[in-house]
């Protein structure tokens, strides 16, 4: 498995916001285990103590649950708790350059949305 890094962003972060986008994205469910520090360490070739420290934040975060012995698993509700603050995070810092974006070049939303719909009818 080849993964390319960000070099401006830690790689502790990204691999959190992989965990994030798989517990948002359904790949992880609540119940799930993660997998092992280890075997993440091995597939991606990084130090495992990068992958604990991914995995500590998330467990900082209430996302995730040690349980001794048994490994790191999503704890129930760890799914709308992360579309509630994913969604304030995009509100507060992502939505006002783009909207910013779209002003500029003139953009209406309403075109916006219709271009949107035509892409998913084309999949």
């Amino acid at each position: 498995m080849t993964v390319t890094w960000n070099d401006s962003v830690p790689i502790y972060r990204q691999l959190r916001e992989r965990v994030v986008a798989m517990i948002l994205d359904g790949a992880l469910k609540e119940g799930d285990a993660l997998p092992s520090v280890r075997q993440v360490a091995a597939d991606f070739q990084i130090n495992p103590l990068t992958v604990s420290k991914a995995y500590q934040e998330l467990v900082d975060e209430q996302l995730v649950e040690k349980r001794r012995g048994m490994g790191m698993y999503v704890i129930d509700g760890a799914r709308a708790k992360l579309l509630g603050s994913e969604r304030e995070r995009f509100l507060r810092d992502e939505w006002p350059a783009l909207l910013e974006r779209i002003q500029r070049m003139g953009l209406e939303p309403a075109s916006l949305l219709q271009a949107g719909d035509r892409k998913e009818n084309d999949r």
